[in-house]
């Protein structure tokens, strides 16, 4: 093995990751606070007061403050307890999602009320619980779906929460935990064959579940977006007026934006809904323009290399598999919500990782870094010498 991939391969706790992220979830407090600023109330013009005075920008950046400890209590946590009890969370997850299923907000069922008007929605942190416990299988299986008995095993496996998420209304966290495990079963080694095979499988019975789903007619508005995604001209003008005024939004910030807390821009008046969680792009757009699209893309893009590299140099089958998982999670998070705010994509309500509004989301992200960077530092650089053709194979694709 040569010096350099053991130099690549050691220990350590990964600052670069780490630096990405926090710059982005400050990033997020900003503008979060500026979607959400009011000229109505008497404040100074700093930039504290600014977030203080914003009931959302405060919130996000209590969210923020608290993110530290998520990142230092995972990245240390035991990870040969994560390995070996991989399944603890799975359950943990599926149990929260069950008792999310009493509570109900804009006609889905998945927040749970905690204290003081904040709310839990568990269909984030399944995604890490499937992650983990994915990875576990494919640490045991160096042939995914080798067998029929395995392949039903996994599907069923992943069939539970998928169902019961799919059953409060969050299509969106769906497709991002089908778009996961498909990733996850690509770098695990599965056959593509096999795998294309799964995704029509998985595609049709999707379709089916869906359809059940919408007996009810509580779900018509989700078919009202694809419509209006596919040829607008189908649905009524409303359908359609937040992906237009964000369009809009995003134009009118030129190449340098109109600027940060400005009255009578498009984020004060409230011209986009939900502009500081699911179309926070949008209100990036118009206040820093083309420039500031680009450098948070740019982020975004360096975050994916970032986590790719420690993924190639992680010989640790179970852990390499943990970074992939959580690198294909914020690589469909970003392409989703940015296709989605600029028109691209169709409205699913998939966050912006650590810059759209809200608690569930962030932490959840900042506890698949922790994840990370527990594997990173924990992962052993002599096991890179046991490598089986197979995995140096796999890991040519990661790099």
């Amino acid at each position: 093995m040569m010096l350099n991939e053991t130099r690549r391969s050691k220990a350590h706790f990964d600052y670069i990751l780490t630096a990405l992220i926090f710059g982005l979830a400050a990033f997020g407090v900003l503008s979060v606070s500026v979607a959400t600023f009011s000229t109505a109330s008497d404040t100074e013009d700093t930039l504290l007061n600014y977030i203080v005075a914003s009931h959302y920008g405060l919130r996000q950046a209590i969210f923020f403050l608290i993110s530290p400890v998520v990142i230092g209590v995972i990245t240390f946590f035991p990870y040969e307890f994560i390995r070996r009890r991989s399944q603890l969370f799975y359950y943990f997850a599926c149990g929260l999602l069950l008792v999310a299923l009493g509570g109900q907000a804009a006609g889905v069922k998945a927040w749970i009320d905690i204290l003081w008007g904040y709310t839990l929605q568990p269909s984030e942190f399944v995604k890490l619980a499937c992650i983990i416990v994915t990875a576990k299988y494919l640490e045991k299986n160096d042939d995914p779906m080798g067998s029929w008995s395995s392949a039903i095993r996994l599907v069923l496996l992943m069939g539970v929460p998928w169902l019961l998420t799919l059953t409060q209304g969050e299509m969106g966290s769906v497709l991002v935990m089908i778009f996961v495990f498909g990733i996850m079963l690509f770098f695990g080694g599965i056959r593509l064959k096999v795998l294309g095979g799964i995704i029509a499988a998985g595609v049709i019975a999707l379709a089916v579940l869906y359809a059940v789903t919408m007996a009810s007619g509580s779900d018509n508005y989700r078919i009202t977006r694809i419509l209006s995604f596919v040829n607008p001209a189908l649905v009524d003008e409303a359908a359609t007026y937040q992906v237009n005024n964000s369009k809009i939004a995003i134009g009118s910030g030129g190449l340098n934006g109109v600027g940060i807390f400005v009255q009578g821009s498009f984020s004060q008046l409230d011209y986009v809904p939900e502009d500081w969680t699911d179309f926070i792009f949008s209100t990036i757009g118009e206040a820093f323009g083309f420039t500031g699209c680009l450098f948070v893309v740019g982020l975004y893009l360096l975050m994916i290399l970032r986590l790719l590299y420690l993924a190639r140099y992680t010989a640790d089958r179970f852990g390499q598999m943990i970074i992939i998982g959580v690198m294909s999670m914020m690589l469909f998070h970003v392409f989703e919500n940015v296709g989605m705010t600029t028109g691209l994509m169709p409205v699913t309500g998939i966050p912006l990782p650590f810059l759209s509004y809200g608690g569930s989301n962030l932490i959840t992200n900042m506890a698949g870094i922790g994840l990370v960077l527990n594997v990173v530092r924990n992962r052993s650089v002599t096991n890179s010498e046991l490598l089986t053709p197979q995995t140096r194979l796999r890991n040519k694709y990661v790099q």
